[in-house]
């Protein structure tokens, strides 16, 4: 069973993401903030990541720049979504923007295609 890992500082879009990502045969691992999540990502590499980008204690840009200057991290595919009306430049070599809102439909596409382009489907 594949691992997502899921950082979020706003609990219902957390749930709401872990509840639909379970549903549909995922192993979910959650953090409310990018200081957590990275500690989780270091002790228990995820298949897949998605942050949202603004959060407090570490915020998604700043989980990208740590998770990219990891080898073992880097490798992983990641998601940073946001609400922001401009797209950032996200500092990680695998990584995708997808702005919030997005149908549960769109957001379960894209982390199968993910996935599947990581050749681990």
């Amino acid at each position: 069973m594949k691992v997502i890992l899921v950082v979020d500082d706003e609990f219902d879009i957390l749930t709401t993401w872990q509840m639909v990502l379970q549903l549909e045969g995922f192993t979910v691992l959650t953090a409310p903030n990018g200081k957590i999540g990275l500690e989780i990502a270091r002790s228990t590499p995820p298949d897949l990541i998605i942050t949202d980008w603004m959060m407090p204690v570490m915020d998604g840009l700043e989980l990208c720049r740590m998770l990219a200057k990891d080898p073992a991290l880097a490798v992983i595919p990641l998601i940073l979504a946001s609400a922001a009306w401009h797209e950032p430049s996200v500092p990680h070599p695998n990584a995708v923007f997808l702005r919030k809102p997005v149908s549960m439909d769109a957001l379960v596409d894209i982390v199968r295609r993910l996935i599947a382009a990581r050749g681990e489907s």
